[in-house]
């Protein structure tokens, strides 16, 4: 097993997009895989993890640009208004 392996990162989907030369979008799909593969869906310490050990040796890389933008919190969702008050006027 190779030293820059991670429990973390079983399949080496985040290790190997650093290794490739790539753009945001495909590092943006790169993580999206390796989120949907998590087992639990827990993810903020794990990508914080990822990027403790990836982001140092490789800062311009696109993929600690994607890792970054995963540790900022997320939107609240909007409630959605039914009823009378979505048909009221302003």
């Amino acid at each position: 097993m190779p030293a820059d392996d991670l429990d973390i990162d079983p399949r080496g989907l985040i290790r190997e997009a650093y290794r490739m030369d790539i753009g945001a979008p495909d590092c943006r799909t790169i993580f999206f895989d390796w989120a949907l593969g998590r087992p639990d869906g827990s993810g903020r310490e794990e990508i914080a993890a990822l990027l403790a050990h990836y982001g140092p040796a490789h800062p311009d890389h696109p993929m600690t640009a994607v890792l970054r933008e995963g540790l900022e919190p997320t939107a609240a969702t909007p409630r959605r208004r039914g009823g009378w008050r979505s048909k009221r006027e302003r």
